[in-house]
């Protein structure tokens, strides 16, 4: 009889462990060897389907893990390279040169780490900014970051900027790089969903998201550099605190010294100046 906590597969056969152990006899959760395929799928390493993705995990990370577990874990992560090719049902929308002139009209969305000293690991921080008033609407920090963490982090944003899923988002687009997150069946089907349109910048061209990498780099400079993270706690508080402060009291320079949320409320009331923005 399996242990009470043990977790069975779908099929009812033998319990799933929930870990994997490196050369060295160390259990590696999970979890963690799910960050490690993104990290690799993010790379150079984005080409290659699970058994390869299983030679490097064996390689670079010493894991003892086989091809059969790896796919399980490319299949929670919506990761696998036969998904990611279909074309017809969506089709690839490269981003282009478009005039911004208000807010809720362009949205730039993507993903930066962060480091905790104690536990010597990284947590993903996404992030989804407002060319217009350059505001942060949503944000989600966590040991894991899959394509189901992003939407509805999108969902949380669109109902504080009371954008519904009607004639309203036709004109709402969101701009992202080619991340398996992004690129994934699920946030596909969220996009149309809720009627925004969302395109991918070519690879090799963070120029073409270049406010939300302006604002990690600000988050870098201005939050990063200036704590250490102890604990996964420690890192989100402050993080939290940062976008709060960045939201609704940093003086934006390109804003007239206002804040985003300063601005926003602004430009609700018709008391800004319509700049047109090449983006």
């Amino acid at each position: 009889m399996a242990h009470p906590t043990s977790k069975k597969t779908a099929t009812g056969g033998r319990p799933i462990p929930g870990f994997s152990r490196n050369k060295k006899g160390k259990k590696i959760k999970d979890s963690t060897i799910k960050n490690y395929l993104l990290k690799l799928i993010e790379g150079k390493e984005g080409v290659y389907g699970y058994r390869k993705l299983t030679r490097c995990l064996q390689r670079k990370y010493k894991l003892i893990v086989n091809k059969k577990k790896v796919y399980r874990l490319c299949k929670e992560l919506d990761i696998l390279l036969p998904q990611r090719e279909k074309k017809q049902t969506y089709p690839r929308r490269l981003a282009k040169n478009r005039i911004v002139t208000g807010s809720n009209q362009l949205w730039q969305l993507d993903i930066k780490y962060g480091y905790v000293t104690s536990s010597r690991r990284f947590f993903y921080l996404a992030s989804v900014i407002d060319v217009h008033d350059r505001a942060i609407i949503g944000h989600y920090r966590g040991t894991v970051c899959e394509a189901k963490h992003i939407t509805k982090m999108l969902q949380k944003a669109l109902i504080k900027r009371e954008i519904h899923a009607s004639e309203d988002t036709q004109s709402l687009i969101i701009r992202t790089d080619n991340g398996p997150q992004f690129i994934s069946k699920h946030f596909q089907e969220f996009c149309m969903t809720q009627q925004v349109e969302h395109e991918r910048i070519p690879p090799s061209s963070p120029n073409m998201n270049a406010y939300i990498e302006s604002f990690h780099s600000i988050l870098e400079r201005e939050c990063y550099q200036r704590n250490e993270f102890i604990t996964f706690e420690d890192a989100y508080s402050c993080v939290d605190e940062f976008i709060q402060f960045y939201n609704e009291e940093r003086y934006h320079g390109s804003l007239n010294d206002y804040s985003p949320l300063e601005y926003y409320q602004k430009w609700q009331a018709g008391e800004t100046k319509q700049v047109k923005q090449a983006m």
